[in-house]
């Protein structure tokens, strides 16, 4: 399938992948983000030097699982975008 096709899965909370992806178990996800806002935890105080505990709100973005296993923001590259060898897990 196409990207297009892929982010509509990605949109209903589907994993999808590209067959062209050189590691295995590599994935991507829509995480849908916290607009009414969650408590930062010390890690994200650290990083912004807001107060760990303020109620920040975060938008959504699309998350990559890695060969390792953790997780990732990602962004689509061109060759991404362009291909068709997407395809749902």
């Amino acid at each position: 399938m196409d990207f297009g096709e892929a982010l509509s899965l990605l949109k209903q909370g589907r994993r999808v992948t590209r067959a062209g992806w050189n590691g295995n178990g590599m994935f991507v996800v829509l995480q849908r983000g916290y607009p009414e806002g969650i408590p930062i935890n010390k890690n994200t105080a650290e990083a912004t030097g807001i107060l760990e505990g303020t109620i920040l709100r975060f938008q959504p973005y699309l998350m990559m699982s890695t060969v390792d296993g953790s997780f990732v923001p990602w962004v689509a590259s061109q060759t991404d975008i362009l291909t068709n060898d997407w395809f749902l897990l």
